[in-house]
């Protein structure tokens, strides 16, 4: 049996006045309108997501879509799970959609193309990490956190088969 360990990538702190900044930039840009509709990718980003929108200025409702690509491991599968049970209508809304991580950036492509459908009034990207080295689709965000090397890293809501997304610090995890 293998021991996971971690080497600290990104400090609390640090997460903590970067969203705050990614607040500020956000608030700023969207200072003229009514309402913001924030999606949240499960399970990964709803750490960042709560943070975020106590940040926002600017009103705000929040939505969930559940997206993977990974299952049980470190790799993307390549195919994309998403599910948003259809319960939300983003006709004609400005849409904020936050993610943890764009890696392959297959995800975030097929969510993108989901919610484009759906005519919406405007629709930017947030996203806390990039990491640019593992992208297979050309997508990137209108804001992001930190860009980062090709490690797995979990914490902050990211996950390794479910376990560490309660650390409140970002690490590469090694096996």
């Amino acid at each position: 049996m293998s021991t996971t360990t971690f080497k600290a990538l990104i400090s609390a702190e640090r997460i903590a006045a970067r969203v705050a900044e990614l607040g500020a930039e956000i608030s700023g840009d969207l200072a003229g309108i009514n309402e913001l509709t924030v999606v949240c990718v499960l399970k990964g980003a709803f750490i960042f997501a709560a943070d975020l929108v106590r940040q926002l200025s600017v009103p705000c409702r929040v939505e969930f879509i559940r997206a993977s690509s990974y299952g049980a491991g470190r790799a993307s599968s390549g195919e994309v799970t998403l599910e948003n049970d259809g319960v939300f209508d983003l006709d004609g809304k400005h849409v904020l959609l936050v993610e943890d991580i764009i890696d392959t950036g297959l995800t975030l492509s097929s969510i993108v193309v989901e919610l484009q459908n759906q005519h919406l009034a405007s629709l930017r990207i947030c996203a806390l990490l990039d990491k640019p080295l593992a992208r297979k689709a050309p997508i990137e965000a209108d804001y992001t956190g930190f860009t980062i090397p090709d490690h797995f890293v979990v914490g902050y809501g990211l996950d390794l088969d479910g376990r560490h997304r309660e650390l409140p610090f970002i690490a590469i995890a090694n096996r």
